[in-house]
């Protein structure tokens, strides 16, 4: 298998996942603002879970692109990438349906626990492709202390938002901002 096969079918996962977490998004069946107004925040959790996808999706294409062959530890690594990234339309409907209750903050919480673990999972198997004086591996010693400490902050949330649901969301969009550009952006120089 080739690296563009992987890319492709992670390509068509992430697009279903994308697909599903749209339909969740049911059409009023009153015509009102007010009803409008009630989608809020369904509709918010769910333009913030596409950011999401959408950053894992570019730095996905960019640590594969990275990649040097494709084995089956990376075939698994990536499965199981893309087992957390498919329980996001659930999380997001959970959230979006209760904003303010502490279970489903914290169900959010831990599937993006899961999301950061397993794209650290698929970037340490990469790196074991390449050597410790290569170029990837520079720039992978940095992006693994932020994946390290975004993992600890995701993971904290989950507790927290039994605490204060506030804390987890401040968590929730602090990481992602870490993240906007391409991991290869941010090697040292």
């Amino acid at each position: 298998m080739t690296t563009q096969r992987l890319e492709a079918f992670s390509d068509g996962v992430i697009a279903i996942i994308i697909t599903i977490m749209v339909l969740e998004i049911k059409v009023p069946r009153d015509v009102s603002a007010a009803a409008l107004v009630e989608l809020v925040p369904i509709f918010a959790a769910y333009a913030f879970s596409f950011v999401l996808v959408a950053i894992t999706w570019v730095n996905h294409h960019h640590l594969i692109h990275s990649a040097k062959r494709v084995s089956v530890g990376l075939l698994w690594a990536n499965i199981h990438l893309l087992f957390w990234l498919s329980l996001i339309p659930f999380a997001t409907g959970y959230v979006g349906n209760h904003v303010h209750q502490k279970l489903p903050i914290a169900v959010y919480g831990l599937v993006l626990t899961g999301c950061i673990g397993a794209f650290l999972v698929l970037r340490l198997c990469v790196a074991a492709q390449h050597g410790p004086h290569d170029a990837f591996t520079a720039r992978h010693r940095v992006v693994v202390k932020k994946n390290l400490a975004g993992l600890a902050l995701y993971a904290a949330s989950v507790p927290l938002a039994f605490v204060t649901v506030y804390a987890s969301y401040v968590i929730f969009v602090v990481i992602p901002l870490q993240y906007i550009l391409p991991q290869q952006r941010h090697a040292p120089e």
